[in-house]
């Protein structure tokens, strides 16, 4: 059964860092591309971030985190990692990692699967 589970968010000061874990089971996570998403509460929700299938890798940054948070992926502990500096009072949010079952970060087809989320509040 295809599990996504995300951990690591907390409360943080404005500026401070964060990082966040995605682990799957039930499937090798360098085979498909892997989104974050966050929704901050009022809001929509919005893609953050994605790093694509394979062993060279392209990854994907909104421009509100883009130079901030950093995507990577560790295959032999088959997670997924946000790092996430800099962190100012508008990336409070529940944030999501997900699947589409796609391996490239083009825009999000229907999302097959989604973790059940991690909260990050940046406040002093």
């Amino acid at each position: 059964q295809v599990q996504l589970v995300e951990s690591g968010g907390g409360l943080v000061q404005p500026g401070g860092s964060l990082r966040l874990s995605c682990a799957a089971s039930g499937f090798t996570l360098n085979s498909l591309a892997i989104r974050w998403f966050r929704q901050a509460p009022g809001k929509e929700r919005e893609g953050v971030s994605c790093i694509s299938a394979g062993t060279i890798s392209s990854t994907y940054y909104a421009d509100s985190v883009k130079g901030r948070f950093t995507i990577s992926r560790d295959n032999t502990k088959n997670t997924v990692y946000l790092q996430m500096n800099s962190l100012k009072p508008e990336d409070t949010a529940e944030y999501y990692c997900a699947t589409d079952l796609s391996m490239y970060c083009s825009a999000p087809g229907v999302i097959h699967y989604w973790g059940k989320g991690t909260l990050v509040t940046v406040s002093s």
